[in-house]
């Protein structure tokens, strides 16, 4: 089933235009939804997941209309939030136990066998009887997976998932991920960049409550082919250069500052022509200078 949303738009009370006639339409696979703090991608999580009203739009998850059968949605539905908490002092066998009740898992033996599978899916089975509160952050993000896919849900969405892990963890949750996003729709809201690139086959850019690019990443890369060029500059030379090019991004690099540009043509001055990666799409999108 596809997730299609509609000319979707929210205006919060302090005047803030969180979603500006939003639409998207995302097939069954892993879905990246890029964009930097304050884009409105929460805002659209929440709003798909049934968790707050738009002022306008729709949403339809097949034939199922989002917004007007809201509990047929969330039997449905795997959230995993930007902000998961948990009780500190619950093992996560009891308290992904608790969930599956509510969930309506109801047969002792089902949610039972439900609750163990899904925390060696996770790789917790060892330390299912340990408190949460011991737990470590990627440890906490593989438990808020193992709720979001209590009931064998066929929308899951999770909100900035590997943001604070380390490098170890993020791959075991992109591994994770990988897994169970073949044949459900899954969307990934995030600001890192290599999330999307590491784990999706379609991907859309938000800025500004606005969605300002859809595409799938390899094709999107082709949109700034011969169009991205480098050079590695002095810090004391990045006002100038600022001032002159089209910058995408900075980075520093031995020492120096490694600057990236946007432009038809090669701009001379030292800069060299660099194969476009996801993030240079990202940022050019961001800024206006890569416009679909």
């Amino acid at each position: 089933m596809n997730l299609s949303i509609s000319d979707l738009s929210k205006t919060y009370s302090n005047g803030v235009k969180a979603l500006q006639n939003v639409s998207l339409d995302i097939a069954p696979g892993m879905f990246g939804l890029l964009g930097p703090n304050g884009a409105g991608k929460s805002t659209l999580m929440r709003t798909i997941a049934t968790l707050q009203e738009p002022d306008a739009g729709s949403i339809s998850f097949g034939e199922m209309d989002v917004l007007k059968n809201k509990d047929g949605v969330r039997r449905l539905l795997g959230y995993l939030p930007q902000e998961f908490g948990t009780y500190p002092k619950v093992s996560a066998q009891d308290l992904l136990d608790h969930f599956a009740l509510l969930k309506g898992i109801t047969n002792r033996k089902q949610r039972s066998e439900t609750v163990a599978r899904l925390l060696k899916l996770t790789n917790l089975y060892d330390v299912r009887k340990k408190a949460l509160g011991g737990y470590s952050g990627g440890m906490k993000q593989r438990f808020g997976i193992a709720q979001a896919l209590l009931g064998d849900p066929q929308l899951i969405i999770v909100d900035e998932p590997t943001a604070g892990l380390d490098p170890e963890e993020r791959v075991r949750f992109h591994n994770l991920l990988s897994e169970i996003g073949e044949e459900v729709v899954v969307i990934l809201s995030t600001h890192i960049v290599s999330d999307v690139s590491d784990l999706c086959s379609s991907m859309a850019v938000i800025n500004k409550g606005k969605v300002v690019l859809e595409a799938k990443p390899l094709e999107a890369m082709k949109l700034l082919e011969g169009k991205v060029w480098r050079k590695l500059i002095e810090k004391s030379e990045l006002d100038d250069h600022a001032e002159r090019y089209q910058v995408i991004s900075t980075r520093l690099m031995t020492g120096r500052t490694q600057i990236h540009v946007y432009g038809e043509s090669n701009p001379g001055d030292g800069f060299e022509p660099h194969p476009p990666q996801l993030e240079d799409v990202y940022f050019a999108t961001i800024k206006g200078y890569l416009k679909v």
